[in-house]
């Protein structure tokens, strides 16, 4: 008998483990991942920035975990000695219309507790980024770069010392009822506890659905595909640069992110995965892509922002066409400066309404708590969650 077993081996599952073992070193817990390796899927293709807190609504679970995450990670960095660095970002507003907006974003930041933000001017705009197109910006001190691919393994490796266990290649196929308890049943074993926390990322709402039936959101997998810029290219960007993003649309569009690995990534766009792992074009699971185009919630959205959708995808499809977008913000930018990159799958739930959810999504019953939508900023956010969920986890052990 475990006291709580996490689905789900990536940051948010590995995170709240760990903030679990903080809080009690005595529970016995057990976590499940059916990968060979942890943080395979979302967490290990992230564009790995250390978001600020900038952009979510005021008191939000997405504004508060953002801004209370991202001091837990920086110091979580420090003390693990994991290389991070707050570079700071720029938002650029290339259009006059994009200007409101701009503003709107400057004042959130504001109420969500940022400190130091300033306004530019185009000419200040050049201080930061020489190259960068705009007409007025905001600069972000915040924001930061980090591989979370190393943070995660870091949180999974502390789980095992403070006496966690992971097991690894198990996949869950069902959740059982028993009296005061919960069977989860994998391909190789059965265990029985007292508490299921569901951290399945792209799988959270097939696992919820083993609980809750009648769940009211269903994951739409979403691929946001990156260039590089050639080395002989980085020069064009020192940090990050940020368009002003749609505030109807939960995505910040293509942008530049200065890798803690090295390199600079261009990217992502925002394209319909035809498989919920589905990384490249050719990916596709027909089961998976029936079940996300049945979905009356989808098919609203796709009636709604059909323009931005095609507009996606034909620059999926279009090199040119993706170039013209980055050229936006940086017009010296050539089709022959960008190198194909990777991609990575965005776990986005849509409720049966037709609703993008724009927060994070935490679903509690007595045995079971379920983490039903997480998207970014919930690799920055990561210790909050898991703290949060924690928290609400040992409501049943008091």
């Amino acid at each position: 008998m475990y006291d709580v077993t996490v689905i789900g081996g990536g940051i948010v599952g590995l995170a709240t483990a760990l903030q679990l073992k903080v809080s009690n070193p005595f529970l016995n817990i057990l976590l499940l991942e059916k990968e060979n390796e942890l943080a395979r899927h979302q967490t290990g293709n992230n564009s790995g920035v250390i978001h600020s807190g900038l952009y979510y609504k005021p008191g939000s679970l997405k504004a508060r975990n953002c801004i209370h995450g991202y001091h837990l990670l920086v110091d979580f960095c420090r003390q693990n000695e994991i290389p991070f660095e707050l570079c700071g970002k720029i938002v650029v507003a290339t259009d006059e219309k994009e200007l409101p907006l701009l503003e709107n974003l400057y004042v959130r930041g504001e109420q969500n507790g940022l400190k130091n933000l300033k306004r530019l001017s185009k000419d200040e705009l050049k201080e930061y980024e020489p190259h960068v197109n705009g007409l007025r910006g905001i600069f972000v001190p915040q924001t930061g770069i980090v591989d979370y691919r190393l943070v995660a393994i870091k949180y999974g490796d502390l789980i095992q010392q403070k006496g966690g266990i992971i097991n690894r290649n198990e996949k869950v196929l069902d959740i059982q009822h028993a009296p005061d308890s919960r069977v989860v049943v994998t391909q190789k074993a059965s265990y029985s506890t007292k508490l299921v926390i569901n951290c399945a990322g792209l799988y959270s709402d097939k696992i919820a659905r083993m609980t809750v039936p009648d769940l009211n959101v269903k994951i739409i997998p979403f691929r946001g595909e990156y260039y590089k810029l050639r080395q002989e290219k980085e020069y064009l960007v020192k940090n990050l640069i940020y368009p002003v993003p749609d505030p109807n649309f939960p995505f910040l569009g293509v942008h530049f992110t200065r890798m803690a690995k090295g390199g600079v990534e261009a990217g992502p766009n925002a394209v319909l995965a035809f498989k919920r792992e589905g990384y490249k074009k050719s990916d596709i699971n027909l089961s998976e892509l029936g079940e996300s185009l049945a979905w009356p919630g989808f098919q609203k959205v796709a009636a709604k922002y059909w323009r931005t959708g095609f507009g996606e995808m034909y620059r999926s499809f279009s090199k040119a066409a993706f170039t013209k977008a980055l050229q936006k913000l940086i017009p010296e930018i050539q089709e022959s400066d960008l190198v194909e990159g990777g991609a990575g799958v965005r776990a986005q739930a849509c409720d049966r309404q037709g609703g993008l959810v724009d927060d994070f999504l935490i679903l509690e019953e007595k045995h079971v708590i379920n983490v039903c939508n997480a998207p970014s900023p919930a690799a920055t956010s990561s210790l909050a969650i898991g703290e949060s969920v924690a928290q609400r986890a040992m409501t049943r052990f008091n």
